[in-house]
């Protein structure tokens, strides 16, 4: 996948399903003996009485001889023959909605046409069945509810009132989503469907601030029949009852954006409510024999969607039992604020098992920390750190394009991680999945197609997994996995699993997304590991051109003014990171607690500190009179720390902080030589919790001993 073809969108016009069209007389001949003998075979079926598989199998998502309809549509729908629900009808219309429902059902007869006294009757019978609908299911009518345009088309199929109330209750409740109002679940469901297929439309519209329920509302509250001529209409619930497919109307919906996106693009300078009326119209333009294809190239685009989508929405938006509904809050919560779609673990897991023409397949990108990555993931999973994309932009770049290239060169040796779908996994937590949420929004702006995230993450898989975690996790190590040690995971001295800060063990959403924190080195494909080499040596390259700090930090030249300095950082600093480097196991080991109340320690403060290859490392800085000594802790923190390194305050020329990130502190020493100025000759990088306390600690200190030495 290119990055200069993110925006890119390919489709399938809906002319590519159209079947092609000869002006061969016998053609035309053998097609018409072809109808006649599945119109035969149909009619014995019904005779029969067959059931909707029996049909499916015959008609093969075809639209209906009109002598057949209404006996297919009560076969699929699995009314037939049920009994009259109408007397059940208590007789009496005393919805506070009532004269609205009066007023509506005459408007509709009033259009129809008919005989003055068919009227009346058609009227009375439209005003019982949507009486007896709404007590039914305890609801209330609205006029934009789109039921008396939906029993508009049905009553050209000529039922009697009571089968005519039961296709109605049938199709409605199985079909049409429930709540399709402008605040309905549903538009926010098809707004995800449209940024997994179309991104880049999908941005365009929400730029406009065109939501889908502006223009979409009447197309699923009446599954297009308010816009649609009625062979249209019919020809399109043959094939969408043949289907039973209940979400089908998102994808028909989806089929019209798509083709239609060329018409929008370029409406660039429109006002929103051109767009608006512009997209509201576009199913009119359907034609009856647009109708195969056009079902065709829905069913085609629901293949291509994530699958986990179905079970998750289905009881919140189809159905009758409020009981799932309640069941179902957390649906709700998620389509709400779902950055996009998500996929279910079983669904992953099985994708991979596909043979490559079949379903979907998905590249799993795991956005865990390095530390738990190692300690278990599943063998097809590319790893990509999200902390990355805050603490070094340009490396979270290469990172993508190795990224990129590694899916391409899957994809191209029909690897099982191959996949043009991009899943991205995190663990399963708060805490760390916040970092995950800021790289699909990173691949979202780049309008990147087929984007989606594992729902549960790692503790989902794990979960699913545990009877063989060893075969299918690929270096799965009990002792530091989250959930198999959950304390192996938990926030140590304040701070979470990048090195972020975190009050009360629960770190708010802005301090999640405000913090900085760690990049390690994690193990990965050879790919990967090129690539990370790559950026070290890049650095180290940068690295040696200095001087080692060892050899460099000297004292001031006297007569020069002092240059230390703390302020902000403007976050545009190129400076290249100039660290000395150490071997922590040849410096000396020390009692923490003891060393850090010597009499001479004035004051202490706990951190992290980011090495050149951006590792962290937990520390405690310890200020004297005189120095600034960095004592890092073991990673099995045993109560001892080494003296990592013994900086004189005097050295110190600057210190700076984030502005958009107060507590990552970086400290630069050097010396001012007589002939060649100002010199940096190290670098360290702090991420501090008390950041504000220590630096003007700090601050003081250098001040008394610029002081003394200008004395």
């Amino acid at each position: 996948m290119d990055e200069d073809n993110q925006g890119e969108v390919t489709t399938p016009p809906l002319n590519d399903l159209s079947p092609s069209i000869s002006l061969d007389e016998n053609e035309n001949d053998e097609t018409a003996e072809d109808d006649n003998v599945w119109h035969i075979e149909l009619e014995v079926a019904l005779s029969e009485g067959c059931d909707a598989a029996s049909v499916k199998g015959i008609t093969r998502n075809r639209p209906l001889p009109g002598s057949m309809r209404a006996a297919v549509w009560q076969v699929c729908l699995n009314v037939a023959g049920k009994a009259d629900q109408l007397n059940t009808f208590d007789g009496l219309y005393d919805l506070p909605e009532q004269s609205l429902i009066r007023e509506d059902c005459q408007a509709l007869v009033d259009k129809l046409g008919n005989e003055e006294e068919e009227k009346v009757s058609v009227a009375s019978d439209l005003e019982s069945l949507v009486t007896l609908y709404c007590k039914s299911r305890d609801l209330h009518y609205e006029h934009s509810s789109g039921w008396l345009d939906i029993l508009q088309s049905m009553l050209a199929l000529k039922y009697n009132k009571a089968d005519l109330y039961n296709v109605f209750y049938a199709l409605h409740t199985c079909y049409v989503p429930r709540d399709c109002t402008k605040s309905g679940k549903c538009f926010h469901l098809f707004r995800l469907l449209l940024l997994y297929h179309d991104p880049e439309l999908c941005a365009f519209l929400d730029t406009k601030r065109v939501s889908p329920d502006m223009y979409a509302q009447d197309w699923f509250a009446t599954l297009f029949s308010s816009k649609c001529d009625l062979g249209v209409t019919l020809n399109m619930w043959d094939v969408y009852l043949q289907c039973a497919d209940q979400f089908l109307v998102f994808f028909l919906a989806l089929v019209i954006l798509v083709n239609a996106r060329d018409q929008l693009l370029i409406m660039e300078l429109a006002s929103k409510q051109e767009i608006i009326d512009k997209l509201s119209i576009f199913p009119s333009a359907l034609e009856a024999e647009d109708i195969e294809d056009f079902c065709s190239l829905a069913i085609y685009y629901s293949t291509k969607t994530p699958q986990s989508f179905r079970q998750n929405y289905q009881a919140l938006l189809f159905g009758t039992s409020l009981a799932s509904m309640k069941a179902n809050a957390e649906c709700l919560e998620l389509i709400n604020q779902s950055l996009c779609l998500s996929v279910s673990v079983d669904e992953l897991l099985a994708s991979n098992q596909l043979a490559l023409s079949d379903g979907i397949r998905y590249f799993l990108v795991d956005c865990r920390p390095a530390d738990q990555y190692n300690a278990g993931h599943l063998p097809t999973a590319f790893h990509l750190d999200a902390n990355l994309m805050l603490q070094s932009p340009a490396e979270f770049s290469t990172a993508v394009q190795a990224l990129l290239a590694t899916q391409q060169r899957a994809i191209s040796a029909n690897a099982a991680a191959g996949g043009d779908h991009l899943c991205f996994m995190g663990s399963g937590r708060e805490t760390e999945d916040q970092y995950m949420f800021m790289v699909i929004a990173h691949f979202l702006q780049r309008r990147t197609q087929y984007v989606s995230t594992c729902h549960g993450g790692y503790e989902a898989i794990h979960c699913v997994l545990e009877d063989d975690l060893l075969i299918g996790l690929a270096e799965h190590q009990a002792r530091w996995c989250i959930v198999c040690t959950p304390s192996a995971g938990l926030p140590c001295n304040g701070v979470d699993s990048y090195g972020n800060k975190i009050h009360n063990n629960e770190a708010s959403l802005s301090d999640k997304f405000e913090k900085l924190s760690t990049v390690v080195k994690s193990k990965s494909a050879i790919v990967k590991e090129k690539m990370i080499n790559y950026i070290k040596n890049e650095q180290g390259a940068a690295q040696e051109r200095h001087v080692s700090s060892e050899d460099r930090m000297g004292k001031r030249y006297r007569n020069m003014a002092s240059v230390f300095t703390i302020d902000d950082d403007d976050d545009k600093s190129n400076d290249v990171m100039i660290t000395s480097s150490s071997d922590d196991d040849n410096k000396p080991s020390v009692d923490l607690d003891t060393w850090s109340k010597r009499s001479d320690v004035q004051f202490t403060f706990d951190c992290q500190a980011i090495d050149h290859t951006g590792q962290t490392h937990v520390c405690r800085l310890c200020i004297t009179a005189t120095k600034l000594f960095v004592l890092r802790e073991p990673s099995e923190r045993d109560g001892t720390a080494r003296i990592h390194a013994e900086r004189p305050l005097g050295s110190i020329l600057k210190i700076t902080s984030k502005k958009r990130h107060p507590e990552f502190i970086t400290f630069k020493y050097g010396c001012n030589e007589q002939d060649k100025g100002l010199t940096v000759t190290a670098v360290d990088r702090f991420i501090i919790p008390r950041a504000g306390e220590a630096t003007k600690c700090i601050k003081q200190q250098i001040m008394k001993v610029l002081e003394s030495t200008d004395t």
